[in-house]
């Protein structure tokens, strides 16, 4: 079976028409797309054994292929809030950061995050971190707070969580009960954007640490596959539902680790989505769990794995 991997293509929009043909071709799929000016940026998953072809290929267009081990995920950046008491500078170049390595982020500030006695989360902020891959936490400066609020602000979440904070790795390691799957120390309240090589290291730290944490989700879903690899239901998706070219949103329909989110309205598309034919004699239905989403009134797809189906598209 071909191991598909995710890269970046970054080069100009010139052309680039042949880089979309040929990861077509080779059995990939372009999962976003994004044209800045005369730019064009290409999230795309491509068979392992044909990078260097894709390479060779993007040399005359002086385009550059460079792996992206966050495409295909979608990530909430959590803050207490998003007040200039909690200084939102760090959030936002955290979310811009992962946005970088391929990530689609959804920035989220809670209503009660602030204040050690009386941080909480409520049933709507919850659902919506829990319609992610994984959530980044975004604290503070201070030890006491963080022990004292975390636990509060974490509670319902099952997705994994990433927490940065002031405090160095080991301290966060200490004071986190129970643990989180990744820390990055050094990470605390700052009130100018990341600008210092030494601040540029911490977002590169958080990058990897939030690719192991996926990568050891990856690795659990090799051992029980999908019934169907997410961006090719978005192919399937965009080919068969019109009304999706037309939405003007930049990503209208967002690959996730075990699904997809589609931007349209839920009482409106979710019955033809749950009969739209994806192979000879199955529909979505039949794989998959179309749910109404916390966020405005998307649709929220749940791939079923190949144990509980016994289909593979």
């Amino acid at each position: 079976m071909t191991t598909l991997v995710p890269v970046t293509y970054k080069g100009g929009v010139y052309r680039h028409d042949e880089i979309m043909d040929l990861i077509d071709d080779l059995g990939g799929y372009v999962v976003q797309k994004h044209v800045m000016a005369q730019d064009v940026v290409l999230q795309s998953f491509v068979p392992r054994d044909d990078i260097d072809l894709i390479r060779e290929v993007a040399k005359p267009l002086a385009g550059e292929v460079a792996e992206a081990p966050l495409v295909g995920t979608e990530i909430a950046v959590v803050s207490p809030s998003l007040e200039i008491h909690h200084l939102p500078h760090t959030a936002c170049d955290i979310a811009e950061y992962l946005r970088r390595a391929g990530a689609k982020t959804n920035m989220v500030g809670l209503a009660r995050g602030f204040g050690k006695r009386i941080a909480n989360l409520n049933d709507e902020e919850r659902d919506i971190i829990n319609e992610h891959d994984l959530a980044v936490y975004a604290l503070g400066n201070f030890e006491e707070c963080i022990r004292e609020k975390l636990p509060a602000i974490r509670q319902g979440i099952h997705v994994p969580i990433v927490v940065t904070g002031a405090p160095d790795r080991e301290t966060l390691v200490r004071i986190i009960d129970p643990p989180v799957q990744g820390y990055v120390g050094g990470v605390g309240r700052i009130m100018h954007r990341f600008k210092r090589p030494e601040e540029l290291a911490k977002l590169d730290e958080l990058v990897e640490e939030v690719s192991r944490t996926l990568d050891a989700r990856r690795d659990d879903l090799a051992r029980d596959p999908l019934s169907v690899f997410p961006p090719r239901l978005m192919a399937i998706l965009e080919e068969q539902i019109y009304e999706v070219t037309m939405l003007t949103h930049p990503t209208p329909v967002t690959a996730q680790m075990e699904g997809l989110r589609v931007k349209l309205p839920y009482e409106f598309y979710a019955d033809d989505l749950r009969t739209l034919e994806v192979a000879d004699g199955v529909t979505l239905g039949d794989i998959a769990d179309v749910l109404p989403s916390r966020m405005r009134n998307y649709i929220l797809i749940r791939i079923k794995p190949f144990s509980e189906t016994g289909i593979l598209v």
